[in-house]
């Protein structure tokens, strides 16, 4: 099971629930002022990041111009993992 899977199922239900409200503006437009979404640097240079709420986000990448990849979810100790 990829990490993204494995961490998203750790959340709570009210979590999960928000995330899924956020990856569906994501869809729609990745860049939403909403999302807060922002480069990220040093070992993650190479991905992106959203807002779920004030203290949880979601790493990701874009694979193509059609395609991104989800990497990680969770507060901000993801960034450390």
């Amino acid at each position: 099971m990829p990490k993204f899977a494995r961490q998203f199922k750790k959340l709570s239900q009210e979590l999960k629930i928000l995330a899924i409200e956020k990856e569906e503006v994501f869809r729609l437009d990745p860049f939403d002022h909403s999302l807060k979404t922002h480069k990220l640097q040093g070992a993650l240079k190479d991905f992106w990041a959203f807002s779920i709420d004030k203290k949880n986000r979601i790493i990701f990448d874009f694979q193509d111009d059609d395609t991104v990849r989800f990497y990680s979810v969770g507060n901000h100790d993801i960034y450390y993992q």
